[in-house]
């Protein structure tokens, strides 16, 4: 009881955290500086998000299985909106270098016995609430677009994507909807996750100092989100081996670019 009371009393608010404009040239940097950290410690960042391509790789298959191709692709790009609950080892990595501490396995999840966990917790469920509700929507767009005829096969459905006015109006409302949620993940997380990792606060203040930043650089944010967009399908190519590398680079960038947004 006494350590709970110890941090709310020393917790950090929000009028007490000051938000930075950035520049293009800070997105560049916060690359260049992930890329660094993960070449520290390679080993971590693969085994943490390893997981992630083989998680999508066993989506797609029971997408295809059970004839929901048409959520094919709702599933695999609504999968960038877990990636900064997915990230959090990863910021911890990049603060511990940042700060000269040594780099292991365990420390990597020593969050989890702080006092971060609970805020984290609960801003990972918010995103995960966001999933679901992107897959609904998704499917909710498929059925307004194309009925309840799900397609015969994957040929069939991307012939009809591309030839037909129904499979254009469902690439234009579902990238449309989808840009919509993309925007939301990136104002709530971009600042939020490391934040509550960094400082002791709750996630309500996370959440508002992240939408500040947001607000803040807007035209720099919507750029980081088309360069993680980019950096996502490029790592996708080719079965999504290269997310092995490109997440936990975006995630180290993460900790950085959040550095360069907050002071506290």
């Amino acid at each position: 009881m006494a350590e709970n009371r110890l941090f709310w009393d020393i917790q950090v608010t929000s009028s007490d955290i000051d938000v930075r404009k950035i520049g293009v040239s800070d997105l560049w940097q916060s690359l260049k500086e992930g890329v660094e950290d993960f070449n520290a410690k390679p080993s971590i960042g693969l085994f943490l998000v390893l997981i992630y391509p083989l998680f999508a790789l066993l989506v797609t298959l029971v997408v295809v299985s059970d004839d929901l191709l048409y959520l094919g692709f709702p599933i695999m790009a609504g999968l960038t909106l877990l990636g900064p609950m997915i990230s959090v080892a990863l910021f911890e990595m990049s603060r511990r270098r940042e700060r000269g501490l040594d780099l292991n396995w365990r420390s990597a999840f020593a969050f989890i016995h702080s006092s971060a966990f609970a805020p984290i917790t609960a801003l990972s469920i918010v995103m995960m609430f966001l999933y679901v509700s992107w897959l609904f929507m998704a499917e909710f767009i498929y059925f307004g677009t194309f009925g309840a005829t799900p397609p015969e096969s994957m040929a069939d459905f991307l012939n009809q994507l591309i030839s037909t006015r129904h499979g254009h109006g469902l690439v234009i409302y579902g990238n449309g909807v989808g840009f919509l949620f993309a925007c939301a993940t990136l104002a709530i997380s971009v600042v939020a996750f490391p934040l509550l990792l960094d400082k002791p606060t709750t996630s309500f203040t996370a959440v508002a100092v992240s939408f500040r930043a947001f607000a803040t650089n807007i035209l720099v944010m919507a750029l980081w989100g088309m360069i993680v967009v980019a950096l996502l399908a490029f790592g996708a190519v080719f079965f999504l081996i290269g997310l092995v590398a490109v997440l936990p680079i975006l995630g180290h960038a993460t900790w950085h670019l959040y550095r360069k947004l907050v002071v506290t």
